[in-house]
């Protein structure tokens, strides 16, 4: 594990039954489908084979449908669930090396969740719910309080800290569940659809509350949901699951752009390129260009190669001359209207 990654997972399996071991050895050895596995022992696999690595500092969402064992998998990362077979490492401690006691320190420590439910205790005030995982530190309460009332104010819920969760509107209740597991100063969030239970409206605000929040707070993330949308505008990666499998893991323009088999693409057929796939991922060579058509004119825009498409559309519609892409100062590519157009048009052939 290098001094980027924060955690790290390797050929993770779990197999829900009486004999996964068994079951394990027979799929291994003969190559037994999920169904023959199922039909055979009467086991259920639940994760299959699965490695990643999340860097310092990102927001990694795992996404699939129901049953494509996202939140199985999530669960192994603290061993709220243990794997049947596999490697778990976060900040470089092996987590399955842990004795019980030492996991309990390290969860407490380490981790934060936050979960769909947001789990709240109704006879605990707000300030008191947010220091609970202080509080089991054995933190001095005059500190503790002073802690959970500094991540209130973070979640601009300063005011709020003598109420009670039912006096809380379910996005409030939310926020709080957030700043809980964010009291401790944990490494590592792991969030489970957080935002999945709360109507359009207020799970949107609290998506531009939590980038908000992780800019500020530089967490290393892994965020569970099966909203494409919802990945795409929070995840600095995407993986997608299906069957317990690791299908594709990219940046959303990379899975956009490159779906790897017609199960993803067609999961992303409904997303819109405009905001997804940038500068580098349309443009052309410039010498094979130069070449073709001769000198650029002086006056061509210019765009840096992170510029997103429905920006250099517009740019396109006001200039006729095509659009030089830069990085660092340096012209690295050209983009013409035709290459726009193929980039929409074959957006528009996967939906």
């Amino acid at each position: 594990m290098n001094d980027d990654t924060v955690i790290e997972i390797s050929n993770v399996w779990k197999i829900f039954g009486a004999k996964p071991e068994l079951a394990l050895k027979a799929i291994h050895e003969r190559g037994l489908s999920k169904a023959e596995v199922l039909a055979e022992f009467n086991a259920v696999v639940g994760v299959a084979d699965v490695s990643l690595d999340v860097k310092r500092g990102e927001i990694f969402c795992i996404m699939g449908l129901s049953g494509s064992g996202k939140s199985t998998l999530v669960r192994h990362f603290n061993r709220l669930l243990e794997p049947t077979a596999g490697k778990i490492e976060i900040e470089g401690t092996d987590v399955m090396a842990l004795g019980p006691q030492e996991l309990q320190t390290f969860r407490n420590r380490k981790i934060g969740m936050v979960f769909q439910n947001f789990a709240l205790m109704p006879h605990r005030s707000v300030l008191d719910n947010v220091a609970m995982p202080l509080e089991i530190r054995q933190v001095a309460k005059n500190e503790r309080m002073r802690q959970a009332a500094a991540i209130l104010d973070i979640v601009e819920l300063g005011a709020w800290g003598a109420k009670f969760a039912h006096e809380l509107s379910g996005g409030m209740q939310q926020r709080v569940g957030l700043a809980r597991a964010l009291a401790a100063n944990p490494d590592v969030l792991l969030m489970d659809e957080p935002f999945s239970a709360l109507d359009p409206l207020i799970r949107r605000q609290l998506q531009d509350e939590f980038i908000r929040l992780s800019k500020i707070l530089k967490k290393s993330t892994v965020f569970i949901t099966h909203d494409l949308d919802e990945a795409v505008r929070i995840g600095d990666r995407i993986a997608i699951m299906r069957d317990g499998k690791m299908v594709q893991m990219g940046t959303a323009e990379d899975i956009v752009m490159h779906p790897a088999d017609d199960y993803v693409a067609d999961f992303v057929a409904g997303i819109s390129r405009l905001k997804v796939v940038h500068a580098h991922a349309v443009m052309q060579p410039l010498d094979a260009y130069i070449a073709a058509h001769g000198p650029i004119p002086a006056n061509a825009p210019r765009v840096n190669e992170g510029e997103n498409l429905s920006n250099l559309i517009n740019l396109a519609i006001e200039d006729d001359n095509a659009i030089l892409v830069e990085d660092g100062g340096v012209d690295v590519g050209i983009i013409t209207r035709a290459d726009l157009l193929r980039t929409v048009v074959e957006g528009t052939e996967m939906s």
